[in-house]
């Protein structure tokens, strides 16, 4: 793991244009950020994609950055922020809903079955697959509120939504993951 100080030095070569800093960067957060990405896109080019232009941006802005927090949280945000503009530029409106007066209250847990590690392992690469295959606002909501932990209310602000909005896409992606895991676990 690098020292605050190895940061800055790898910090201030890439404000300095340095490429040698640069690709210290990428590698150290590729990997962490392709994560992040892979959990927005549909699939793993589009999450390359995000993750370039992220770096990019990452690169123009590293100036601002003040060293109060942590680096990897603030690349972090910056990716989330990537993510999210690149949907709504394949897109023009991901977020919105159609009117569906069928949700129902759905159970806040996918259940998963607490076998072997090769099965868990399994059933994590499906759950992520199905994840993956959701519309760009059912996952873009989805992992906001499961993953990263935001409120509806922070959602509807951060995507310039209705929380009404957030809550019905969150539900639509529960019911969608709950029809195809339970479709892929039943065998």
């Amino acid at each position: 793991m690098e020292t605050t100080e190895d940061l800055r030095t790898i910090v201030d070569g890439c404000i300095k244009g340095k490429s040698k800093y640069q690709q210290q960067l990428f590698k150290l957060f590729y990997g962490k950020m392709m994560a992040v990405c892979m959990r927005y896109a549909k699939d793993r080019d589009e999450a390359q994609d995000m993750v370039q232009n992220g770096f990019i941006k990452i690169f123009s802005k590293l100036d601002v950055y003040n060293f109060e927090g942590s680096l990897e949280g603030w690349i972090r945000r910056i990716m989330i922020n990537t993510a999210i503009d690149q949907i709504r530029k394949n897109k023009r409106d991901p977020f919105s809903i159609e009117d569906d007066s069928r949700i129902q209250n759905l159970e806040e847990d996918v259940p998963f079955a607490d076998d072997e590690e090769h099965d868990v392992k399994i059933k994590a690469e499906t759950a992520i697959k199905a994840i993956s295959a959701l519309s760009p606002a059912y996952r873009t909501v989805f992992n906001l509120y499961v993953i990263e932990g935001m409120s509806h209310k922070e959602i509807a602000e951060y995507l310039g939504i209705s929380e009404g909005t957030s809550k019905s896409n969150l539900a639509k992606a529960k019911m969608k993951l709950k029809e195809e895991l339970s479709l892929k676990f039943e065998h």
